[in-house]
């Protein structure tokens, strides 16, 4: 039997006189960056908090000095999806700051506060893409909790078999065919994904790498990979969410991230 869930608001939460998940609190607190409300931060650990953003410095407060100074640009903050995993929340978000920008939010907590925080971003292109999708549009609800474990366990063969070891001869064994494609440059289908895969950059070298799998998290049919590799060239942080159907991956969202240089990180954490 399906099962699915789908994002509660604030509002759902007051009517059934519910605790707020920790879904629902990085949710609030990620929309507090529109107001720059220090109170949106409380549900961080202070005294524990690890940042990974390499720009962002640590801890609680740098990260209320951040809402503080993103709020004078009046930003916008959409959260599309967000999604638990154990310890684990992991949101696909669309900020409009001084630019507008896309990509994934994963907290970790204990003792239910955020104790520590991963993001990847980039640039939201505002056109579609070729099969005329938008890089954040599709389904939100979350199905089939039963087949978590499956998920996490398919999507792990597939990016150490098909994007580490680049099998792409295996490719089809775990993406659909029509694959919904959500990648701001290329469009539906298993075969296009393929030739991405396969493309060169003019060193020769291919021009998308996955080196190393950092993290897969999971709920229901939709799965997060965090990835370092390269893009171009340059050494990126990839972040790819899937959504499964029956064991296939139907559709895929991503953010590619360069990595700064480590003089211009603001602490000493890494961005994994």
């Amino acid at each position: 039997m399906r099962q699915w869930r789908s994002l509660p608001t604030e509002l759902d939460l007051a009517r059934v006189g519910g605790m707020a998940s920790n879904r629902q609190r990085i949710t609030t607190m990620l929309k507090g960056i529109e107001t720059g409300d220090p109170a949106s931060v409380e549900v961080v650990n202070e005294a524990r908090y690890v940042q990974h953003n390499p720009r962002t410095k640590e801890g609680s407060v740098g990260l209320a000095e951040l809402f503080k100074q993103l709020s004078r640009t009046s930003p916008q903050v959409r959260v599309m999806r967000a999604f638990e995993d154990g310890d684990f929340v992991f949101a696909h978000v669309e900020y409009d700051f001084a630019e507008h920008v896309t990509g994934f939010e994963v907290f970790r907590f204990e003792d239910g506060f955020a104790v520590e925080h991963w993001d990847n971003l980039q640039q939201l292109s505002h056109g579609p893409n070729p099969s005329g999708r938008s890089m954040n549009d599709g389904p939100t609800e979350i199905e089939d909790l039963e087949r978590t474990e499956a998920n996490r366990a398919a999507i792990t063969e597939f990016v150490n078999v098909v994007l580490i070891e680049r099998d792409l001869g295996s490719l089809d064994q775990s993406v659909a065919a029509d694959l919904a494609e959500h990648d701001a440059i290329r469009g539906d289908g298993a075969a296009q994904l393929r030739d991405a895969l396969a493309a060169l950059a003019a060193d020769g070298k291919h021009r998308l790498r996955y080196d190393t799998i950092h993290r897969i998290l999971a709920e229901g049919n939709f799965v997060l990979v965090a990835a370092e590799g390269a893009d171009g060239g340059a050494h990126s942080a990839i972040y790819d969410l899937f959504r499964l159907s029956d064991g296939l991956i139907v559709e895929h969202w991503s953010s590619i991230e360069a990595i700064p240089q480590r003089e211009l990180w603001n602490n000493n954490n890494g961005k994994f």
